[in-house]
């Protein structure tokens, strides 16, 4: 069976990008919700970039992460599209973080 591990790194890359731009497409899907539902968001991701460029010759700060996977300054984005938590949204968001660790 194939391993994540064995998939062709432009693969799992043109993969990644196709992620990033469907995020980008369903700014209606909200950062608390995606918590809530799946354990990360959109900042996750932008963290794991900014991780893994670490590495590399030409590191990304936070905010050069953010706008690779935000599309725009993470604040431009907030401002247009990130609605307030709800109660719900946040205790959902919280319970499903837990199951992380």
């Amino acid at each position: 069976m194939p391993t994540i591990e064995s998939l062709d790194d432009a693969v799992a890359a043109a993969a990644f990008r196709r992620l990033i731009l469907h995020l980008r497409h369903r700014t209606d899907a909200q950062n608390v919700d995606l918590m809530g539902l799946a354990g990360f968001c959109r900042n996750c991701l932008s963290d794991w970039v900014e991780e893994a460029s670490a590495a590399t010759a030409d590191p990304l700060d936070k905010a050069a992460a953010r706008e690779t996977i935000y599309g725009m300054p993470y604040a431009v984005w907030k401002a247009a599209h990130q609605a307030e938590a709800t109660p719900d949204q946040l205790a959902r968001m919280q319970a499903s973080v837990a199951k992380n660790a």
